[in-house]
């Protein structure tokens, strides 16, 4: 857990848009996508994939995680995206409707080829119902594979389910995602929330995808960010009570321990580590 990169605001840019490329600089996201499909006019995109790829190049946007979304498998942008983002070596590649493992090695494949870095990541859209009834398949497609974006308002569509509080016409949808996520060992990042006025309704959506066990939220306006890198982060009690439950595990030798009254177990100590590793990448990302 030592590499730990926080994910608990991740912000969709315009890549068209020079003047939010600029403004991405000062806001207090943990990663961006420089995005080159929804946001993005047909006539526009070659010039947003330039754009992009400089941005992704730049190394102007400090300790965030900075990705390039390109357009989707079989459109007339695609290959050119991949060639471009490869080239300018983000921490990650985004590919909306990510439908099988086959799609994976064929995306990293191209990237590859067309001479990504190491360290540039594959970050998966998991949008469509057959994505997620082979996202385990997928996630384990490559070791390139870093990350599941949940594509929530896409997958509303093709279910057609509707939006509702709770999001319980998705929720096994998204369990499924977490679940195969988990298996791989890769991060899995909640869907975006997308009435911004609703401040309520967002914070409580960002309460629920931690408590599933998301890394974080990807937004769709930066007054989302504050919100989601709170619900995302751990508490100030849970860092103590982390703090104390391991201070108390080794202190106990091979005796049965207990903290606060409850019995503590290997797997307590595992959840209290993980969540001072994440407090402690949380605190140096915000250095």
């Amino acid at each position: 857990m030592s590499e730990f990169t926080p994910l608990r605001s991740v912000l969709y840019m315009p890549s068209s848009n020079e003047r939010a490329l600029e403004k991405a600089k000062s806001i207090a996201c943990d990663g961006l996508i420089l995005d080159l499909e929804d946001a993005v006019a047909p006539d526009a995109k070659p010039a947003a994939r330039e754009t992009a790829a400089a941005a992704a190049a730049s190394g102007d946007y400090g300790r965030r995680t900075v990705t390039i979304r390109v357009n989707g498998i079989g459109t007339e942008w695609h290959d050119a995206d991949i060639e471009a983002a490869s080239q300018a070596g983000p921490a990650a590649i985004v590919v909306p409707k990510v439908n099988s493992a086959d799609e994976v090695k064929q995306l990293v494949a191209a990237m590859e080829k067309a001479g990504a870095p190491d360290h540039t990541k594959l970050w998966a859209m998991v949008e469509t119902p057959i994505a997620i009834l082979d996202a385990l398949a997928i996630a384990r497609g490559s070791e390139r594979l870093g990350a599941f974006v949940l594509g929530t308002n896409d997958l509303v569509k093709e279910l057609y389910a509707e939006h509702v509080p709770g999001r319980a016409p998705i929720l096994p949808s998204l369990h499924t995602a977490l679940l195969a996520g988990r298996a791989a060992g890769i991060a899995v990042i909640d869907g975006v929330y997308n009435d911004v006025k609703n401040i309520d309704g967002f914070l409580a959506e960002c309460e629920q995808g931690r408590q599933m066990g998301f890394d974080g939220k990807t937004l769709i306006h930066p007054g989302q960010v504050e919100g989601a890198n709170t619900a995302f982060a751990p508490s100030e009690q849970a860092v103590e009570d982390a703090r104390g439950l391991i201070q108390a595990w080794n202190a106990g030798g091979k005796g049965v321990v207990t903290y606060n009254g409850k019995m503590v177990e290997n797997l307590h100590v595992e959840s209290a580590q993980r969540t001072l590793d994440i407090h402690d990448a949380i605190t140096a990302l915000a250095e």
